[in-house]
């Protein structure tokens, strides 16, 4: 059961900075998974009143507040447009609507979650967490860092023209997936953001130049099973690792097939 003494609704990320620091107080993001743990929690800090609940679109960026519900990634036009609808695609399955409602970017994020479709399409998009702190760090970098006392502001992704494509295996609609997959293609250099293996999402670059030469269903079998072959897959209730490792390389060939359709 989670148990909160004292509730503040912080006026500036420097005061929600430093009652952060103290262990036993805690940032508010959705809510969802924090309330199924057992933990007191002395001080719970809100976020909300700081205006970091939008989607702001640059000529060259956009910065996604870490407030910004994954109804709002679902459901903004610029943003999807232009990743072709990669980020609406990794989102539209979390839970349902009500649930997506008030699950949070910076909630996602921060968790560094196994089973995070955000995680994963994110690192695709190769975007940049800020945090009040630290500053600004590739994502692909904080993903593998140990959670700390920081607070994630924002998430920035560069509008620089790629190809990219999202795919998951799930049971069902709205299930916890088996694996994630988000495959992108910047300036002639693909890569593949893998996740759910259980583990939390990692890049796989194509070293090996698999998809130089053009793709097509043999060189997307190909850098499939490369990618595949770089990472490590482990067994739970939904897969096991041998078959995570199987349709990881049909997943990752898919998307990269579906980038190129798109593009």
């Amino acid at each position: 059961m989670l148990t909160i003494r004292q509730y503040v609704r912080a006026e500036s990320l420097e005061q929600a900075y430093e009652l952060n620091q103290k262990k036993a107080n805690l940032i508010l993001g959705g809510m969802h998974w924090m309330k199924m743990t057992t933990r007191s929690v002395d001080t719970a800090i809100d976020l909300s009143g700081l205006g970091l609940d939008t989607i702001v679109e640059t000529d060259h960026t956009f910065e996604i507040g870490c407030m910004v519900t994954l109804r709002q990634l679902e459901q903004h036009p610029a943003l999807n447009a232009w990743c072709s609808h990669a980020v609406a695609d990794a989102v539209k399955d979390i839970v349902g609507v009500q649930f997506r409602n008030t699950a949070t970017v910076g909630g996602s994020i921060f968790g560094r979650y196994g089973f995070s479709d955000v995680l994963t399409v994110f690192l695709a998009l190769n975007a940049r967490v800020v945090c009040h702190h630290a500053g600004e760090i590739p994502l692909e970098q904080y993903a593998q860092m140990p959670a700390d006392r920081d607070i994630l502001v924002k998430l920035v992704v560069d509008k620089r023209p790629m190809q990219v494509s999202y795919q998951a295996m799930r049971h069902a609609r709205t299930d916890f997936p088996i694996l994630t997959c988000a495959v992108s293609c910047v300036d002639g250099v693909w890569q593949a953001s893998v996740g759910a293996r259980p583990h939390k999402a990692a890049l796989v670059r194509d070293q090996e130049g698999l998809l130089c030469g053009g793709v097509d269903e043999t060189s997307a079998a190909r850098f499939g099973d490369y990618v595949a072959g770089q990472l490590n897959f482990g067994s739970n209730m939904r897969g096991s690792a041998a078959y995570r490792s199987q349709i990881c390389g049909v997943l990752v060939q898919r998307a990269v097939l579906a980038a190129c359709e798109v593009k």
